[in-house]
């Protein structure tokens, strides 16, 4: 059945077309999508015109395409946040209805390195504490951290028993964070982190490094936190000045 004649371009009308149907379950989660040809003759269309609706799909994380393989729907998020919103991994997956949870693998105490200083700058130094877990979401791995703070901060004793830094944070050194600096960066495939993920090689990962401060700027803690993004979407809401 051929989608129909609207003042739109054509690609729109498919992109609109193929949402409908995976609203409606047509096409299940990490289902392929018929061929090209085949939906291209379901709706009408040229498979220049289909081609251009898939790739805006893509973009927009609706599917996947896997070069001589196929196009496949990307499962939905199970958690979508403002960016602008500062909340700890633990919450978002409370938010999310699912049980959070850590798999502690390391804590390190190290000499800060000079990108290290610039980061906690200007607060002083001598040694930094590196830790790495991973975050569960009813037991199943979504988020790879990397975090640092300054030793002595936190016990890091318990960084294997409570699940927020942020807590750990408030309750024994009474330093609350209000606001964080972010930048996003999409990852692609890396061997250890993808390993640890159960991702597939052609998903990609966001990252979100944080330098995260109490209310009178004070630099506590650093965070390099690898995202599945078939679990977590951000957004950013802008606003006209």
């Amino acid at each position: 059945m051929s989608i129909k004649t609207d003042t739109r371009h054509l690609y729109l009308q498919v992109i609109d077309e193929i949402k409908r149907d995976i609203e409606n379950d047509l096409y299940k989660e990490n289902e392929k999508l018929p061929s090209e040809f085949q939906l291209s003759k379901k709706l009408g269309v040229s498979r220049a015109t289909l081609r251009e609706a898939l790739r805006i799909l893509e973009e927009e994380n609706i599917v996947t395409r896997r070069h001589g393989v196929g196009t496949f729907v990307n499962p939905k998020p199970i958690f979508s946040s403002g960016i602008e919103e500062l909340t700890s991994v633990t919450y978002m997956i409370e938010q999310s209805g699912k049980k959070p949870g850590s798999q502690y693998l390391s804590t390190e105490i190290l000499r800060p390195t000079e990108d290290d200083l610039k980061k906690f700058n200007p607060l002083k130094m001598d040694k930094v504490a590196k830790i790495e877990r991973i975050r569960t979401a009813n037991d199943e791995p979504v988020v790879f951290c990397i975090d640092k703070v300054p030793d002595g901060i936190i016990p890091l004793e318990l960084v294997h028993k409570e699940d927020s830094l942020f807590k750990l944070m408030e309750v024994h050194a009474r330093k609350y964070i209000t606001y964080a600096v972010t930048y996003i960066e999409p990852i692609g495939y890396h061997d250890r982190i993808y390993d640890i993920l159960n991702c597939s090689p052609d998903q990609p990962l966001l990252l979100l490094k944080q330098m995260h401060y109490t209310a009178d700027d004070e630099p506590v803690l650093y965070s390099a936190n690898y995202f599945r993004s078939d679990v977590f979407s951000f957004y950013v809401l802008r606003k006209r000045l």
